[in-house]
């Protein structure tokens, strides 16, 4: 196995505070990433060492090469171990990062055979997540993913705690510690979802409340790093904390955007995703992926420097397949267009409609395009129709001109009006629902607003 060290870098450090996790005071770090049999189609210690520098510790050297089996005991082996040890008493190394996932006794056993802690992929992926979460719900999930992954090792991390002893005079009733401990964290991980399950109900009434009148959701979603964030600034006019960092966003956040054609859409900024993101924590954040399985389009955010990127959008839609929106709608957004000089422009498919946009967030080159996208998406299932209401119908001639299209009105004979609209088999359901509407209001059908080309 081949071991590459290089020289000590540039100190990195983390403008989000630290709550426990690896890079508290920028600590120091090695990277240890194998090459396994199952891993012959791709290689992520570059995005590995990327998770480092995220969470805030500095990295002065890395251990690579490729491993035949893996070891039982300390997952790298006797060999391994001790190459990582001298390097860890060299370099004043203060914890040891490996980019695959430990066993509690592999890490136990790799910490002894080392000299310092151990941190695996998904213990370094939960330290990032615990310095991102600024939300009460957030927070609340990366906390049950915390106790869920710690649940397995108490026995390593927990060694400060003793076990009571026997002996004459001091056998007795009581638990050992350790069992208190397992006791209240299984305790702790009830209540958390009992919260969480709250957090999902309230979301579910939000939702019931939108859907009452037909606004529909567009969710950002895409590797972490492509820009989803800077995106949804650049469209949207907000302030959500935007970074060159893996998962520099991690609470979702919600905006309303208005489109050509009297269209309104809520855009929603996700979390992002990576290489064999854990499972605990798309289980922990299942109330937060609902917004994107509940969507009624996917804009798949993608980073056009990227030379790995197919790879990256496999990874993406394998996790919405996972949380049950790998059927929804998908519009392709390549983005950072600027740093590969290329012109921003769409594509459309066999049918017409658009369905991949060249853009630039950073420079707003192509947002016109993008929102013009998003405008035919959403008008091209519209049908035209024509309205008489009476004069008396004051209210639903203010709601048909506040939510719909309307292509045209005229004032009739007996002062009513008749509105020629454009709209959506969902918004001829809510319209019907209104108080005071008539099946009788209703004239004549043109057919679709917008040809199937998108012209």
């Amino acid at each position: 196995m081949a071991t590459t060290i290089p020289t000590r870098g540039p100190e990195t450090s983390s403008s989000q505070p630290s709550r426990g996790g690896v890079a508290a005071a920028a600590e120091r770090a090695l990277l240890v990433s194998l090459r396994l049999p199952r891993d012959d189609v791709y290689d992520d210690a570059a995005e590995f060492a990327l998770l480092a520098q995220s969470a805030g510790v500095q990295v002065c050297g890395s251990v690579s090469g490729r491993c035949r089996r893996v070891d039982p005991a300390s997952f790298v082996g006797r060999g391994k171990a001790a190459e990582v040890r001298e390097i860890v008493a060299r370099e004043g190394v203060s914890v040891v990062l490996v980019n695959h996932l430990l066993s509690p006794v592999q890490e136990r056993n790799l910490e002894k055979a080392v000299g310092c802690r151990v941190l695996d992929r998904t213990g370094l992926i939960l330290d990032i997540f615990a310095q991102r979460a600024r939300s009460h719900e957030g927070k609340l999930q990366v906390e049950l993913a915390q106790l869920e992954y710690l649940s397995t090792r108490l026995v390593r991390g927990w060694t400060h705690l003793e076990r009571q002893k026997g002996g004459i005079g001091l056998r007795g009733p009581g638990e050992t510690q350790l069992e208190t401990d397992r006791r209240l964290l299984r305790a702790r991980i009830k209540k958390l979802h009992r919260r969480l399950e709250k957090v999902r109900n309230q979301r579910n009434i939000r939702r019931k409340s939108r859907q009452k009148i037909p606004i529909p959701t567009v969710s950002l979603v895409g590797y972490t790093n492509t820009g989803k964030s800077s995106l949804f600034n650049c469209l949207t006019g907000a302030e959500v904390f935007e970074a060159d960092q893996l998962f520099a966003t991690l609470d979702p956040t919600m905006r309303r955007l208005s489109l050509a054609g009297n269209t309104s859409v809520i855009l929603a900024d996700t979390v992002g995703f990576i290489r064999r993101l854990p499972h605990d924590l798309i289980e922990a954040f299942k109330a937060t992926l609902e917004e994107v399985a509940e969507a009624d389009l996917l804009l798949h955010v993608v980073d056009s420097t990227n030379p790995e990127r197919r790879d990256a959008m496999t990874r993406v839609n394998q996790v919405l397949a996972e949380i049950g929106a790998d059927e929804l709608p998908q519009m392709v957004v390549f983005n950072k267009i600027d740093l590969v000089e290329q012109a921003p422009r769409f594509e459309r498919n066999a049918n017409g409609a658009i369905t991949k946009v060249w853009l630039s967030a950073r420079t707003g080159d192509g947002i016109d395009l993008l929102k013009q996208a998003l405008s035919e998406h959403f008008r091209s299932h519209r049908v035209r129709r024509r309205l008489q209401l009476p004069a008396d119908s004051g209210r639903l001639r203010a709601l048909v001109h506040e939510h719909l299209e309307v292509l045209g009105e005229s004032a009739t004979d007996v002062g009513g009006w008749q509105i020629e609209v454009a709209l959506e088999p969902t918004q001829v359901a809510w319209l019907q629902k209104q108080k005071g509407f008539r099946s009788e209001y209703w004239m004549t059908d043109f057919g679709l607003v917008l040809a199937p080309t998108g012209s």
